[in-house]
């Protein structure tokens, strides 16, 4: 079995509305004391939506740190007072401009284990109706549909790129 670390102390450098970045003292197991540098979150929830054909819609969105636009799925950090479940709920609606009658639980993962404890929780969404909420003044949103073998091959030629839609992808590709 390996051996844990044991926190020392935490420190709580900056905050905002999404995260905190912390640093922790910590033992290590030759009982040398070393800082553990690391974002904390409250989650995120990515939904991934069905239509009643069977073809998934994603949404393109500009990413300011690639300057690139990124097909995803659904996704957002789960706001303080909010459930995984209301979060998945309100991303779906405001960057699909749906609303799902039913959402399945599929997965969970951590999109960046050696820098954040976030842990990911996705979502199936079906029978889906429109409603259109006012995204965030930050975002703008394409969206697109399509068949399980078109993401596929978008996932294997680079045109989808954002980790934490292809990790949601291998949870959800057999379900749908």
């Amino acid at each position: 079995m390996l051996k844990k670390w044991e926190k020392i102390n935490q420190l709580k450098k900056i905050s905002n509305n999404w995260w905190t970045y912390i640093v922790d003292v910590v033992q290590l197991p030759d009982n040398k004391t070393g800082e553990y540098h690391y974002v904390h979150t409250n989650g995120s929830s990515m939904i991934v939506p069905v239509l009643n054909d069977g073809r998934i819609l994603m949404v393109n969105q500009y990413r300011y740190l690639r300057d690139q636009e990124s097909l995803e799925f659904p996704c957002g950090s789960v706001k303080n007072g909010y459930t995984y479940e209301e979060a998945a709920m309100l991303e779906l609606a405001e960057e699909a401009n749906v609303e799902a009658e039913t959402i399945e639980y599929a997965g969970t993962f951590n999109p960046y284990n050696g820098v954040t404890d976030e842990m990911c929780r996705v979502y199936i969404a079906r029978n889906l109706k429109k409603k259109v909420v006012p995204a965030d003044e930050t975002e703008e949103f394409e969206i697109y549909a399509f068949q399980k073998d078109e993401i596929d091959l978008k996932i294997q030629s680079g045109l989808i790129w954002d980790g934490m839609s292809i990790a949601a992808w291998m949870l959800v590709r057999n379900k749908i």
